[in-house]
């Protein structure tokens, strides 16, 4: 290793006849990874991913002649895979966690509409426990944590 004379800082690591330089990110195998282990950005990036995918099946999340089990394995199959990608290895913090449940909630107020109030008539959003009852399969954030296990006991059993 060398070090920056000014700094202090390793500024390239040297492996047999490599020499590697140190950077702050760099993306692999998809994933932007950085020296912080900031996931910030890669959850950003892959929010816009998914809105991006959200946008172009909206008219088929509202549509009434789809039924809502169709809808939602549209947001599974399509929509939940962009977002996830590479997320074995985030580590997230609350905001992050919060930021995946707000799109989440989004995707599923498409899919099953607003509710109209009994005594008044009027149509309202549905809120964030009644969107949990209706869709009864684990939220976003469980699911990243389902494939963190399952891939932390994949490493587990190499060699």
């Amino acid at each position: 290793m060398s070090l920056d004379q000014n700094t202090g800082r390793i500024h390239s690591v040297r492996i047999d006849n490599s020499t590697f330089e140190r950077v702050d990110e760099f993306k692999y195998l998809g994933t932007n990874l950085t020296n912080q282990n900031s996931i910030a950005g890669e959850i950003k990036s892959r929010l816009r991913s998914g809105n991006a995918c959200y946008h172009s099946v909206q008219n088929l999340l509202s549509s009434r002649l789809l039924p809502k089990n169709l809808k939602i394995k549209i947001y599974i199959t399509i929509i939940l895979p962009v977002v996830l990608h590479g997320c074995e290895i985030w580590s997230l913090t609350r905001r992050e966690e919060k930021k995946l449940k707000v799109f989440e909630n989004m995707v599923f107020r498409r899919i099953f509409g607003p509710r109209r109030n009994e005594v008044t008539g009027k149509w309202r959003r549905l809120h964030n426990e009644e969107l949990n009852d209706l869709y009864s399969s684990p939220n976003i954030v469980r699911v990243i944590k389902s494939r963190r296990m399952r891939w932390a006991g994949h490493v587990a059993r190499m060699g």
